[in-house]
């Protein structure tokens, strides 16, 4: 018999849960959990933006595949923490927040940082409530964990107030919870499934496009077979990317548009029809689609779908593969591949451009050609990074982190941390706008403090260019306001910091001074000053 403190009931709950990691800003509120994680040797990572620490529990999802979690004070502790949470949301990342509260027998009475939480939260979680005693932490907890994981992923928020933490139970009177969540997933309806192989065994010009919750299936290996029983090209999108090797025949990504106008069939899993796919809109008339969700409200949303199957993008795959066989892809692959060349010829006197500053294009192929294979790259950016994605490869899934379809700037030093801590021994790497540098560029004092190397390289073109390039488009350079930076030396910043930084003008010089951060062990910024592209002209920033 022992008498535990709240606190040390929601660690022993993280504990049961295999959680290593706790993401956070200190606050008097939550403290008591601090004190728990450190009797189960929890590591608790602490950032200098509550935002950060969200990022990081997404972040920590999004690079293993399991729950990720924060916690932070009450107040403004939280409401730092909803931008993170939307993105989560938003890109459907099982994640937990744990948010302080004032305590529960002062509640209305205006407790330091008060405020409803819950209400707050609510429209942006998939669940969103108050532990309202001591002993139903474990419980809460639970159900916590239940709501992120089954279904579509996504986050949850819990509210402790201070009293729940501090007041102390008998262990022995507490039942703890078991069997509370299947790992089971949802298959496609036998129908359904034959349907979808009937089409895609008889289709001229298919193509699959695989998204994020193909990440987070269990049956995620099942693309192989998928793909090679008919023989699909395929393009993926946000998680899913690193799902197949560069060399596979079946991958590709410089030529997506051009696929969906031209396939007679398309076989979309886990990703909505939003604006990464032009709403669905613009396909051709007699286009036969197959959309997979694990939200059967998603499907037909935007576009209509022909043959539409609630469930698991792994296990429908899986089921897919042994329901059909396709032979005679070889031409449309070609013409693919065709397609896909093309684009990168085009892209090929940019990338081998001399110029100073350097093209974006060249910062990219430098970049691709310094990061080792097991390198983790996390996207923090918009122009530079819509540049990048078309040349840096990814070689394993949940080593691409972009900010996903919430398009969060600011989501680069949390994913990183957390893929650095979930992977000690492979290099990490945030590709960085210089607009977004700035919005955490604290955080790698606290990467240095902790012994976090991340690298960072940044375009830096001393503008918000996504942005601004449109606006002088529409209104002109002098009417621009808002969107010009100034070439700043960052890497002075991160060097004051105790970090190492480089600064470079020569495009020669981009890849050994990347290789240079990588081996110095230290987190690390090189800032590399980039010129300006009509590579991206046109591209939407709304």
């Amino acid at each position: 018999m022992a008498f535990l403190h709240g606190g040390r009931l929601v660690a022993d709950a993280l504990a049961r849960e295999g959680v290593s990691h706790l993401f956070t800003l200190c606050g008097g509120h939550i403290q008591h959990i601090y004190d728990g994680c450190l009797d189960h040797g929890i590591r608790v990572v602490d950032t200098r933006h509550e935002q950060s620490a969200g990022h990081a529990a997404e972040g920590w999802a999004r690079a293993t595949g399991q729950v990720g979690v924060c916690a932070v004070t009450a107040g403004p502790g939280v409401t730092d923490t909803v931008t993170a949470v939307a993105n989560a949301w938003r890109g459907g990342t099982p994640m937990i927040c744990i948010g302080g509260q004032g305590p529960a027998f002062l509640r209305g009475m205006g407790s330091l940082q008060e405020m409803d939480h819950v209400a707050l939260m609510r429209s942006i979680t998939k669940w969103s409530a108050t532990v309202p005693e001591t002993r139903r932490i474990p419980d809460f907890m639970a159900t916590a964990f239940r709501k992120a994981t089954t279904g579509v992923p996504g986050p949850v928020f819990l509210e402790m107030p201070l009293d729940v933490l501090m007041n102390m139970e008998n262990d022995s009177g507490i039942e703890l919870p078991r069997d509370y969540r299947t790992a089971r997933v949802a298959g496609g309806d036998p129908a359904a499934i034959q349907q979808a192989a009937d089409r895609l065994s008889r289709a001229e010009r298919p193509i699959a496009i695989v998204g994020t919750q193909w990440f987070f299936s269990p049956y995620r290996d099942a693309i192989h077979d998928f793909l090679a029983a008919y023989d699909l090209p395929c393009f993926l999108n946000g998680g899913a990317r690193g799902a197949l090797s560069t060399d596979d025949p079946r991958f590709f990504r410089l030529c997506r548009s051009k696929a969906i106008a031209g396939a007679d069939v398309i076989a979309i899993f886990g990703t909505p029809w939003d604006f990464r796919l032009g709403y669905g809109q613009g396909l051709p008339a007699d286009v036969a689609v197959i959309q997979v969700d694990l939200d059967p409200e998603v499907i037909g949303h935007n576009r209509g779908a022909q043959v539409g199957l609630h469930g698991d993008s792994g296990l429908v795959m899986r089921q897919l593969a042994q329901a059909g066989r396709r032979q005679g892809g070889e031409g449309w692959r070609s013409t693919l591949r065709g397609w896909e060349q093309k684009a990168w010829d085009k892209m090929v006197p940019e990338m081998q451009s001399d110029s100073q500053p350097v093209n974006p294009l060249r910062f990219s192929k430098e970049l691709a050609d310094a990061l080792p294979r097991d390198t983790t790259i996390v996207c923090d950016g918009g122009d530079i990074v819509g540049t990048a994605a078309k040349v840096v490869d990814v070689h394993a899934p949940g080593h691409w982190m972009d900010p996903g379809p919430l398009g969060t700037l600011g989501v680069g030093p949390g994913f990183a941390m957390a893929a650095k801590l979930a992977r000690p021994d492979s290099p990490v790497v945030i590709i960085y706008g210089d607009g977004s540098f700035g919005l955490h560029a604290m955080e790698f004092e606290a990467m240095a403090r902790q012994g976090i190397p991340v690298v960072g390289i940044i375009g830096n073109d001393a503008a918000w260019q996504q942005i601004r390039r449109g606006q002088v488009e529409i209104f002109s350079p002098d009417r621009a306001p808002a969107t010009s930076l100034s070439y700043t030396r960052y890497d002075q910043v991160v060097q004051a910091l105790g970090c190492h930084g480089e600064y470079v003008e020569d495009p020669a010089q981009v890849r050994p001074a990347i290789e240079r951060a990588l081996a110095s062990g230290l987190p690390a910024v090189v800032n590399v000053k980039i010129g300006g592209s009509d590579f991206r002209k046109g591209a939407i920033s709304v």
